[in-house]
């Protein structure tokens, strides 16, 4: 498993769309959303059917990472030093939001990192939101993984991620709970390997894990249910590993997509490895089914919303 990541993050503003407030004005009179689709259609059910409040949706329509709107959403891509992986080596070349016909919706965010097997031509990327304040609840997301590098030679010890993570790891209430996949391994491990781990305490670590041993390239419905004092990894509908006790949240956190080496066993040859992200779902403090996660996430699709946020502060 790896140590926690070492980040600088900005607070930023929370901005709610048309679309959302116009959910939140139905969720208030108890009828269906008003919003319209991009054919101008009225969908087809409300995008909320369990009402808005404490909602974070992102379907990450955006033209790059300089779009104003992808920072006014809370979301930046990570820049500074430090691990886990290729210490010095992240950057925001990697991250992109191109058309994909196998995702809903048919955008994605593309986590693309690189290496010819030298740090000099090393580039890891990560995105992460800032500021969100996500605590207990339910974290969804559909992430479609990777056994194999876009280009290049194979044998990387990559690892795909999602995770919730508390702001600062020196953080006295320090939180973190992680989706990892090592589709060749590493630290020693022989992959593919899921591991979903549950931390306590960055440093020294102390944590408790689950590992997965399957392939799992393609596209996967990825959920952390973390209430009543117990958190659930589910991965398809399937649970896959439990934690209670210490190792549960225990302070607000913000959300992370990365795309890593944990090092760089062989040089010889350009190489480069995606991973994606369809959409990401948070609701505050309750445990909803992935039915009626996918339910809720048609239904702002149906409405043409992109964004909403109605997590309190």
């Amino acid at each position: 498993m790896s140590q926690p990541r070492r980040t600088s993050r900005r607070r930023a503003w929370t901005v709610l769309t048309l679309p959302a407030l116009l959910c939140v004005l139905a969720a208030c009179s108890g009828g269906p959303a008003s919003g319209r689709g991009d054919d101008g259609a009225a969908p087809s059910a409300s995008p909320t059917p369990s009402g808005p409040p404490g909602t974070l949706f992102d379907d990450f329509h955006y033209s790059g990472p300089d779009d104003p709107s992808f920072t006014a959403h809370g979301w930046q891509v990570r820049t500074d030093g430090g691990g886990p992986g290729i210490k010095d080596t992240w950057a925001t070349a990697g991250a992109g939001f191109p058309s994909d016909t196998t995702a809903q919706g048919g955008r994605v965010l593309q986590l693309r990192s690189s290496t010819d097997g030298t740090k000099q031509g090393t580039k890891q990327v990560e995105v992460q939101s800032t500021g969100t304040g996500l605590f207990t609840g339910t974290f969804a997301a559909r992430v479609h993984l990777s056994d194999k590098p876009t280009s290049g030679r194979n044998g990387d010890h990559v690892v795909e991620t999602f995770f919730p993570i508390s702001p600062s790891d020196a953080s006295a209430n320090y939180s973190e709970l992680d989706y990892e996949y090592l589709p060749n391994g590493g630290w020693g491990s022989v992959g593919p390997q899921l591991d979903t781990v549950s931390w306590y305490k960055a440093d020294p670590p102390d944590r408790v894990s689950h590992t997965l041993k399957q392939r799992l390239e393609g596209w996967h419905f990825m959920m952390i249910t973390a209430v009543n004092g117990k958190v659930t990894y589910s991965l398809d509908g399937k649970d896959l590993f439990t934690s209670s006790g210490k190792y549960v949240p225990r302070e607000k956190m913000d959300v992370h997509f990365s795309n890593w080496f944990v090092d760089l066993p062989f040089a010889g040859g350009q190489r480069t490895w995606d991973m994606k992200v369809n959409w990401f779902y948070y609701k505050a403090g309750e445990a909803v089914s992935q039915a009626d996660v996918q339910k809720t996430v048609d239904g702002f699709y149906s409405a043409g919303t992109n964004y909403v946020n109605t997590v309190p502060n």
